[in-house]
C-alpha cells in the first residue's frame, strides 16, 4: 500500500505542476478572492458547477474570464433576464429558403467556461434546459443531440439583494451544484490594490498558461489519489449526522433540519476533498481537506425550517457544529 501511495504521489507531483504558475497568472489580473480562485479550480478538477452568491462588483466575472483565459479555453457569459427563452441559451433551427432545409444554429452554451449570470432572473424553463446541459454534458436542438466540450463548466451567480422580479432554484435543482460559494467583500489593502491596478488606461490581462488538455489529465489524476477508508467513513458520518443529528449527539439541532444532504453531497465531498489535495500537490486525501470543503458542498444541501428561520440559524452555523462534533480520524 505504501509503494502504492508513493507511485500515486509521484504522478501528482508530475501532473500538478501547471498548479503555481496558473494561479500565479490569475493573480496578475485578480486581487484577492484566493478562496474563490481555488474553489473554481476544484470544481473544474471535479468535473463539477458552482453557484456563486454575492453583491455586485466583486470580481466574479472578472475571476472566471480570467481562469478562461489562463487554460486556453472558450468564454461565454449569459446575462439571464425574465425574457430569455431556452432557444436564446441552447440554439435554434432556422430555415434556410436557399437550401429549403433548416440550419441548426447553436447557443452561447456551446463554450467551455460559461458564466450564468443572475440566474435566478430566468423562468424556470430556462433554468431547467442550463441544468440539463450541465447534467447531460449534451444539447438537444431539434432531432440533433450535440455534446458539449470538454471541460465544460458553469458558474451560475445569484444576487443576494435584489429578490424582486426573481424565480428562485428549486432545492433539487440548486443540488445540482457541486459548490456554492458565498463571496466577500475584499481587504482593505486588496481593494486598494484593485483601485490603482483597475484604473488605468490598460488593464492587466490573463494569458494562457496551459492547455485544456492538461486540465482532463488533471482530472484523470485527481481520481486516483488515495482516500483512507477512515476518510470515507469521516466523509458518510459528517453528510448522515446533516439526516440524523441525535444520532451524533446533536439533539439541538433536530429541530432545525427539515431535510439533510442527499448521497449526492457525500460523493462531491469525496471529489472536492480530492482535487484539493491535488491542488497542494497530495497523493492523498486529508481529513483536513474534507473538513475545507465541507462548508462549500454542504451550506445549499441543508434545508432549514420554519424554526431555524424564525432563530436565523444559517446553515452555516449547522455545518460548524456537526464539524465540531463528528469525530475526526
Amino acid at each position: 500500500m505504501d509503494q502504492d501511495i508513493e507511485t500515486i504521489q509521484e504522478r501528482i507531483q508530475e501532473t500538478s505542476r501547471f498548479v503555481g504558475e496558473l494561479l500565479e497568472e490569475i493573480g496578475k489580473v485578480v486581487v484577492g478572492q484566493k478562496r474563490m480562485v481555488e474553489r473554481l479550480l476544484i470544481a473544474l478538477l471535479s468535473n463539477g458547477h458552482v453557484l456563486l452568491e454575492g453583491v455586485p462588483g466583486l470580481a466574479k466575472t472578472l475571476t472566471v474570464k480570467t481562469l478562461a483565459q489562463a487554460i486556453a479555453t472558450r468564454f461565454q457569459r449569459i446575462q439571464f433576464t425574465p425574457d430569455l427563452l431556452p432557444a436564446d441559451l441552447i440554439g435554434t433551427l432556422i430555415y434556410d429558403q436557399k437550401s429549403g432545409a433548416f440550419q441548426t444554429k447553436k447557443g452561447p452554451i456551446f463554450a467551455n467556461i460559461i458564466l450564468a449570470d443572475e440566474i435566478n432572473r430566468s423562468p424556470a424553463k430556462v433554468q431547467s434546459a442550463l441544468l440539463e446541459a450541465m447534467q447531460e454534458k449534451t444539447v438537444t436542438i431539434g432531432e440533433n443531440t450535440f455534446p458539449l466540450d470538454d471541460p465544460f463548466l458553469v458558474l451560475a451567480t445569484q444576487n443576494p439583494i435584489e429578490q424582486e422580479g426573481t424565480y428562485p432554484l428549486p432545492e433539487a435543482q440548486v443540488d445540482r451544484f457541486i459548490l456554492k460559494l458565498v463571496i466577500e467583500y475584499p481587504e482593505r489593502e486588496e481593494e486598494l490594490e484593485i483601485m490603482r491596478r483597475m484604473s488605468g488606461a490598460q488593464p492587466p490581462k490573463a494569458t494562457a498558461v496551459i492547455q485544456p488538455g492538461e486540465v482532463l489529465r488533471a482530472r484523470e489524476a485527481v481520481e486516483s489519489i488515495y482516500v483512507d477508508p477512515k476518510v470515507e467513513n469521516y466523509i458518510v458520518d459528517l453528510v448522515f449526522a446533516t439526516r440524523n443529528p441525535q444520532r451524533y449527539g446533536l439533539n439541538d439541532l433536530t429541530d432545525l433540519i427539515s431535510y439533510g444532504a442527499s448521497p449526492r453531497a457525500s460523493i462531491n465531498l469525496l471529489k472536492t476533498a480530492r482535487a484539493r489535495a491535488f491542488l497542494r500537490r497530495r497523493g492523498f486525501v486529508t481529513p483536513e481537506d474534507v473538513r475545507e470543503m465541507a462548508f462549500d458542498v454542504l451550506r445549499h444541501r441543508i434545508l432549514l425550517t420554519y424554526e431555524a428561520e424564525a432563530e436565523e440559524v444559517t446553515s452555516e452555523e449547522i455545518i460548524e457544529k456537526i464539524l465540531n462534533r463528528v469525530e475526526v480520524p
